[in-house]
């Protein structure tokens, strides 16, 4: 297929980018950057200087790429967690109005099927993993609130679309090579000076998966029935399991465990969410029409 991917030399745009160029796909890769142009040429794809906020270029690159499918993966988070919170409009804006010109082009020029970034780990509270019938915690702390409704916009954007198929792609938090969760990422740095902290009792589910296993996944999404899908891995786990286990991958000592109320005088409403009420996420939709098999995460036996 023709492929357009937006955001192509972001963390998960280059192995995307690569594994679709792998199964014979013609790529086109969006980038403002030098660097991340250099990279998707090295990677056999077309590159398209085009900024997302610039609407008529960005329907003219689409006409140019010939695509059948466009694949969203703008983002503008930060090098460094501790970042987030100044990064969070800029990178709402980018996924919101850079991200609506996109699928209007995509609409304006015939393309099939619009492949949507989402989150598989600001889903509604409950008990036990939540399946693809979840929606997202609109009512949590203040910034997990209005990363949900951001991710809740997207995906009513994208799936009620007319005219073009909509696939929603709710990833769980990246590790591996270019994240922040590698031994060289940031928040090994974080572990290693103890800046991460066990809250209460840990007992908020993450779900996880490799930047690997998303960009491949994210490839069977080119032909897989529209919808939403789970792309999180096997383990999902609290706090209290994988950050420790995380901690002794990269070399941190054991992490400081802290109160409720010690986590929001450190952190703030928000990290006690991420702490102690983030929901886990299942992953068997993706397994069955994906045909999904991700790794077991990787420091859990560390």
């Amino acid at each position: 297929m023709n492929v357009f991917v937006a955001g192509a030399s972001g963390a998960i745009g280059r192995p995307l980018v690569a594994e679709l160029v792998r199964r014979g796909h013609a790529v086109t890769g969006m980038t403002r950057s030098d660097t991340g142009a250099k990279a998707l040429a090295d990677l056999g794809a077309v590159v398209a200087r085009v900024s997302v906020f610039d609407a008529p270029a960005v329907e003219r690159a689409l006409r140019e790429s010939r695509a059948d499918v466009v694949i969203d993966q703008l983002t503008a988070l930060p090098r460094h967690p501790s970042e987030m919170a100044a990064a969070a409009a800029g990178d709402r804006k980018l996924r919101l109005e850079g991200g609506g010109n996109l699928h209007r082009a995509a609409r304006a020029v015939g393309v099939r099927r619009y492949v949507q970034q989402s989150s598989g780990f600001f889903l509604q509270p409950g008990r036990g993993l939540a399946d693809e019938s979840e929606g997202f915690a609109v009512d949590a702390s203040p910034r997990v609130a209005a990363h949900a409704r951001t991710y809740a916009e997207l995906e009513s954007r994208v799936l009620d679309a007319d005219g073009i198929e909509g696939v929603a792609l709710r990833y769980g938090f990246f590790y591996g090579p270019g994240t922040w969760y590698n031994p060289d990422g940031a928040a090994a740095d974080q572990a290693r000076e103890q800046e991460l902290a066990i809250i209460g009792a840990g007992e908020g589910v993450w779900s996880w998966v490799h930047i690997e296993d998303a960009a491949v996944a994210t490839v069977a999404a080119l032909t897989a029935p529209p919808g939403v899908y789970h792309v999180v891995d096997n383990d999902p786990s609290p706090v209290s399991r994988w950050l420790p286990a995380f901690a002794r991958w990269v070399g941190a000592p054991t992490p400081p465990r802290v109160t409720e109320q010690e986590g929001r005088e450190r952190g703030g409403e928000d990290a006690v969410y991420y702490g102690t009420k983030l929901r886990g996420a299942s992953n068997a939709k993706a397994k069955t029409a994906l045909d999904f098999a991700p790794r077991r995460l990787e420091w859990l036996d560390s």
